[in-house]
């Protein structure tokens, strides 16, 4: 059995142990279209065996940028991993200015990409770059097709070249330069190895809630150009899952109820938006439908893991499940029992509600550094626990710094930042990485995490503030979509407030409210403001008096990646989120 050491050995182990007729599914023209494992290794030594020929050598960069997950992506790293080159993946939602940036940070000197949304922005900025070609994965006039590659490396009398090229690369050999997507500044290059990402896949699988000789299924949507979803693509091919790639982030719903996927891994704005979709859904009940309906969600935000509730407690949820969370899982296929949530915290209220509902949802916590899992939660062997991320991984040390920082070491510690030997000293202290997180780790080894280092601040009484903690529990309210609470050397802190205006418009309709439906107009809506201001009074009486949320403003505009507000991650960018709010902070504070 092939030995996993290097990303392109896990196909290989696919082959060997699994050979599916349907490794990758990709939708095309209203079919799903399934690669084999076989048909996947074939047409990536055929991309290997084209690359050489266009003279690659090791080390090369090789950019890759799609708007969506599909199979050419994946066949695409393992051609170019095989020939000792790196796959640079970037994220499509960013500028073609940031473009320009990753193209000439990497030197990438191909370029392949998805659609002609993504051409557009490349060829913008081409000519400033190394990129020597473009190749697409749809057709699109005037860009070569990726398939072209195929033809040029038909002939498998030079596979032996690319046999050489394999066995040349070592475990320790970078693998990949990740560009995080960074909150402030330019983007850091961070350098994975092979044994960095495939240490920390292999060490993850042991918390796969996967069935033993079952077809398993996942719904793969969230970026792959981040390390969180790349890690699990590599994961699923090692655990012998199909892999099916949804056509959009708007179609989730609708391809989960075509495949029925078992697993698939969510970032929590996700499931907020799903939970509230749900309940819009439920005003429009009446008489005993709705009843049973907010029973048994209120059910749902009791539950507690393994049965703690006690048995008249498990029989009520039975019911419960029968009426009402049956639906729910019939939405999302029927057959979804674990989702896997990364990128930031998640409410427990959601964890609570959708595990209540038979979908179970595992926390679990990394970095782009950290290759990226660092611990992550299992319902077995009684290593989930609320509020928590879970236990760390085998191979991987979790230590609390005196300053309540959370440190990391073991082998999937990224090789440091791409050109940038000062910003990874800063970051290293021997083995141990600084996470810039804060935490704590309980009696029982969950690990949980309580802020952002550099985001927590102290107003001018001196008394500090973890916005983060006062953030999440606000982002529980259906009328807040996005909220960033402010206050840094301030004498209090406050809040500048992005509404949920699809939420609101709903609710303005169904509760015959007056009030114009225009963003502007519910940004300024004293009723509006009324609703949220209750919503915060209720936050406060959790919180210190010196931590409580005394003013807040509300922006007409929505916060996106396109408008500059968030992360392609979905995280906030607090500092230019200031700059282009800064008449809401002035006439906050002055």
């Amino acid at each position: 059995m092939t030995e996993i050491t290097r990303l392109f050995d896990f196909p290989y182990y696919q082959l060997e142990k699994y050979n599916l007729d349907a490794a990758l599914v990709t939708k095309k023209n209203g079919e799903w279209v399934k690669t084999s494992t076989k048909e996947y290794l074939d047409k990536a030594n055929a991309i290997s065996r084209a690359l050489l020929k266009m003279g690659i050598q090791k080390d090369d960069k090789i950019a890759l940028i799609s708007s969506t997950n599909r199979t050419e992506w994946n066949i695409m790293d393992i051609g170019i991993l095989q020939t000792g080159a790196q796959n640079i993946p970037i994220y499509p939602t960013i500028s073609a200015e940031d473009y320009e940036y990753v193209l000439n940070h990497s030197e990438a000197i191909f370029c392949f990409v998805s659609d002609k949304e993504v051409l557009e922005k490349v060829r913008k900025v081409q000519a400033n770059t190394k990129v020597k070609e473009v190749y697409s994965f749809n057709e699109i006039e005037g860009c070569k097709h990726y398939s072209e590659l195929f033809e040029l490396g038909k002939d498998e009398s030079s596979q032996k070249d690319v046999e050489a090229r394999k066995n040349a690369v070592l475990p320790s050999d970078l693998a990949t330069i990740i560009y995080t997507s960074g909150t402030t500044g330019k983007p850091k290059g961070v350098m994975l190895s092979h044994n960095n990402i495939t240490s920390n896949a292999l060490d993850a699988s042991h918390r796969l809630p996967f069935m033993a000789n079952q077809e398993n299924r996942v719904l793969s949507f969230l970026p792959i150009c981040h390390v969180f979803e790349r890690v699990l693509i590599y994961l699923y091919q090692y655990a012998g899952a199909t892999i099916y790639f949804a056509e959009g982030i708007d179609k989730i719903g609708e391809n989960a109820k075509e495949i029925k996927p078992n697993l698939m891994s969510v970032v929590p704005r996700l499931l907020e938006k799903v939970y509230d979709k749900i309940m819009a859904k439920a005003e429009d009940l009446s008489g005993i439908k709705k009843a049973l309906f907010h029973w048994a969600v209120r059910l749902g935000e009791q539950w507690e893991p393994y049965g703690a509730n006690g048995s008249w407690y498990e029989f009520k949820l039975k019911i419960a499940n029968k009426l009402i969370f049956s639906k729910w899982r019939e939405a999302l296929g029927g057959e979804l029992n674990t989702m896997v949530s990364g990128s930031a915290a998640l409410q427990v209220r959601l964890s609570r509600v959708f595990s209540a509902a038979g979908m179970q949802v595992m926390q679990g916590y990394g970095l782009t550094e950290t290759s990226p899992v660092v611990s992550v939660e299992m319902y077995r062997d009684q290593f989930f626990r609320l509020g928590t991320v879970g236990k760390p991984i085998i191979n991987v040390e979790v230590k609390i710094a005196e300053d309540g920082e959370i440190l990391i070491k073991g082998p999937n510690v990224m090789l440091g930042y791409y050109k940038d030997p000062v910003k990874t000293a800063e970051v290293m202290t021997g083995d141990y990485f600084h996470t810039g997180d804060k935490g704590e780790i309980d009696p029982d080894g969950f690990l949980k995490i309580t802020g952002r280092k550099k985001e927590m601040f102290k107003t001018s009484g001196g008394k500090y503030v973890i916005p983060t903690l006062l953030e999440n529990e606000l982002k529980q309210s259906r009328f807040i979509e996005q909220i960033m609470v402010v206050g840094e050397g301030e004498k209090m802190p406050a809040a500048i407030i992005q509404p949920n205006f699809e939420y609101i418009k709903d609710w303005i309709e169904r509760e015959h409210k007056k009030i114009t439906t225009t963003n502007e107009a519910i940004a300024t809506s004293p009723e509006i403001i009324d609703e949220i201001q209750k919503e915060i009074s209720v936050c406060n009486n959790h919180f210190g008096k010196w931590e409580q949320i005394k003013r807040f403003e509300l922006t007409p505009e929505v916060w996106t990646i396109d408008s500059g507000h968030l992360t392609p991650t979905m995280k906030m960018k607090r500092t230019i989120i200031k700059k282009i709010h800064q008449d809401l902070y002035d006439k906050i504070y002055r």
